[in-house]
């Protein structure tokens, strides 16, 4: 995450139900970190050289930039309405939808998405905006979808990875600022090999691999209780496929968290299998975290 000062969360909007909700998890989540809140839409149709401002003969108020002007005013109220006091700014910015979204992510301490929505957001989280945005922003990207829950614990999908290490950081400090317990969860399946020539055996010893499995996941959250005492933390190894256990955990969980990148089962995390099902599929907002460049 972009720990700088004054670092906004960045909330897309295009109109939708969908947008509205994501700027209301938006609003709390900046409200929780401290930190502004920036309502940004991306204005696609100049690049399609459509008029834009209101004919001449017109009502005024008409056009199709008076009406962006409206949705983001609309949201910069429901924010306000969410969390009173929030410091909000809102901006019509010229592009596609994705393309506007990741050149705010640089300087955003992070992105949030509803997970349908109209125009350049339709069905996003099916589609290449939220795909876009959360395989190539430099900076976590947080989908509201499931329910809306303030219990429940932050899950963290973790695989020994150096980028699931980085998500078990974003999730402490997700669970710090909510006032809730961590939970580490590690899926495995079974003995499978990691290269060329690493051929394991067909009979294998099952306590001993719960073992290595759960050694997975001490690494994971080495340091955290002492990094982040006030988080209360669980770790959870349990046989299965990653994508179907987290779906699993999020129907009790306030937030679930993911690397973008894994080993294994969650290699190529948001490209692969374990993110698309976790997007269509889970109970929960999801934040996909990346490791920096």
């Amino acid at each position: 995450m972009n720990s700088a000062n004054g670092a906004a969360v960045v909330v897309g909007v295009d109109g939708s139900e969908s947008a509205l909700r994501a700027v209301r998890l938006a609003a709390v989540e900046a409200a929780r970190r401290r930190r502004p809140l920036r309502i940004v839409h991306g204005f696609i149709w100049p690049l399609l050289h459509v008029p834009v401002d209101a004919p001449a003969a017109g009502p005024p108020g008409s056009g199709l930039r008076h009406q962006a002007e409206q949705l983001v005013e609309a949201a910069s109220a429901e924010a306000e309405a969410t969390a009173p006091g929030l410091r909000i700014s809102g901006e019509i910015i010229d592009g596609e939808a994705a393309a506007v979204l990741l050149g705010e992510a640089p300087a955003a301490a992070m992105i949030v998405l509803g997970d349908r929505g109209l125009g350049g957001f339709s069905a996003l989280v099916v589609g290449s905006v939220a795909v876009q945005v959360a395989a190539y922003a430099d900076c976590p990207v947080l989908v509201a979808r499931g329910a809306d829950r303030t219990d429940g614990p932050v899950v963290v999908g973790v695989d020994g990875s150096e980028t699931a290490r980085l998500a078990t950081e974003f999730a402490a400090e997700a669970a710090s600022v909510r006032d809730a317990p961590l939970v580490a969860l590690h899926a495995y399946r079974h003995p499978a090999s990691t290269g060329p020539g690493d051929m394991r055996p067909l009979v294998y010893d099952d306590s001993e691999l719960r073992s290595e499995e759960e050694r997975v996941v001490a690494e994971a959250v080495a340091g955290l209780p002492e990094r982040w005492p006030d988080v209360p933390l669980l770790r959870e190894t349990t046989r299965g496929r990653p994508a179907t256990v987290l779906a699993e955990a999020s129907r009790r969980a306030q937030l679930l968290v993911v690397g973008r990148h894994g080993r294994g089962e969650l290699a190529g995390l948001l490209l692969g299998s374990v993110s698309q099902s976790l997007l269509h599929h889970a109970d929960c907002p999801v934040a996909v975290v990346r490791a920096p460049r």
